[in-house]
C-alpha cells in the first residue's frame, strides 16, 4: 500500500455525532470507491463490530478508529486513535471516563441556553443523540436548526456554544499523555487530527507536535474535510518534519452537514509516509 490509496480514517456515526449508522456509513464509503476505512467515534468504540463487518462485507479493509477528546493548552484537541486492540480494558475504561463528563457539561449548557431564552434544550439535543451519554455540541446545534432559532448548524456556532457565546461550557477533557497512551497501550496508533482547526501560534503548535511524538504518538491528519489545500502542504511538510505519518479522512458526519463526502478527499502527498503502511499487520 502507498500515498496512492483511497482510504478514509475519519468519520462518525450514530454511536457518537454522525446520524447514520456504521452500516450505512460503510455503504456509503464503499460507494465512494473507498479501499480502507475506519469509523472515529467520538470517545467509543461500541461501533467498532458492527463497522469492521460492515466494511467486510462491503469489500473494504478496516481499521478500528476512535477519536479521543484532549484537553491541550485550555483548548480541545482531538486525537485519533487507528488499529488498536477494542477489547483493551485500560482503553474502554479511558474512555468511559472521558464520556463521563458529557452528560453534566450538556446540562450546564443547556441552562445558559435557557438564560438567553432558549428553553428545554437538552431534552431537544437527547432526540439527536443515539448514544445519551454523548450528547454534544453537534446534538444541540441540530435542536437550534429544527426549532427554528438558526438556518443552519455553521450558524449555530457562530452565535451559540463558542467561546464567549450563550451555551458555551468549558470542560476538561483527557490529557495528551493518557489518551496516547491508552492508544498506544491497546497495540494503535495515536494521530492528531486536522491541526489546522486548532488556530495554535507557531510556538503552541510546535508544543502540541513534540509533546504528542514525546508520548509515542506516530502520526498526523494531512488531507482531511477542515483542511484547505494550501494546509495539506503545510501538515505533508510538518510531518517529514517531526518524523511522523501522514493521515486521511474526511471528518463526515451527516449527508446533510458534511461539506466533505466520504472517500472524496485528495491523495496523500506522495513525499509522506501514510499511516496505514505503519499498521499493515492491525488491518482486518
Amino acid at each position: 500500500m502507498n500515498s496512492i490509496l483511497n482510504a478514509d480514517l475519519h468519520c462518525h456515526s450514530v454511536v457518537s455525532d454522525g446520524t447514520l449508522t456504521p452500516e450505512a456509513l460503510a455503504e456509503r464509503a464503499s460507494a465512494n470507491g473507498v479501499e480502507l476505512w475506519a469509523l472515529t467515534d467520538h470517545d467509543e468504540i461500541g461501533g467498532q463490530a458492527r463497522a469492521r463487518a460492515a466494511a467486510l462485507d462491503c469489500g473494504m479493509r478496516y481499521l478500528n478508529g476512535v477519536e479521543i477528546s484532549v484537553t491541550f493548552l485550555h483548548q480541545t484537541v482531538h486525537i485519533i486513535g487507528l488499529g488498536f486492540d477494542a477489547d483493551n480494558e485500560n482503553l474502554q475504561q479511558g474512555l468511559r471516563a472521558t464520556r463521563g463528563g458529557r452528560s453534566q457539561r450538556a446540562k450546564d449548557m443547556a441552562k445558559d441556553l435557557e438564560r438567553v431564552g432558549i428553553k428545554n434544550a437538552f431534552e431537544g439535543a437527547l432526540q439527536y443523540a443515539g448514544n445519551p451519554d454523548l450528547v454534544s455540541r453537534t446534538h444541540f446545534a441540530r435542536h437550534l436548526v429544527e426549532t427554528g432559532v438558526c438556518k443552519e448548524t455553521n450558524e449555530v456556532f457562530r452565535k451559540y456554544l463558542t467561546e464567549g457565546k450563550p451555551g458555551y461550557v468549558e470542560h476538561r477533557w483527557a490529557s495528551l499523555k493518557d489518551a496516547v497512551g491508552w492508544i498506544t497501550g491497546a497495540g494503535g496508533m495515536a494521530v492528531i487530527a486536522h491541526p489546522a482547526r486548532y488556530r495554535f501560534t507557531a510556538n503552541e503548535e510546535f508544543a502540541l507536535f513534540t509533546e504528542f511524538k514525546g508520548h509515542g504518538g506516530r502520526g498526523v491528519e494531512v488531507v482531511t474535510g477542515s483542511h484547505s489545500a494550501a494546509e495539506y502542504i503545510t501538515y505533508a511538510g510538518a510531518v517529514k518534519d517531526y518524523g511522523l505519518a501522514a493521515s486521511r479522512g474526511s471528518d463526515f458526519h451527516s449527508p446533510l452537514e458534511s461539506h466533505t463526502e466520504l472517500g472524496t478527499l485528495p491523495y496523500l502527498p506522495g513525499a509522506v509516509t501514510p499511516v496505514w503502511e505503519l499498521l499493515a499487520e492491525r488491518i482486518h
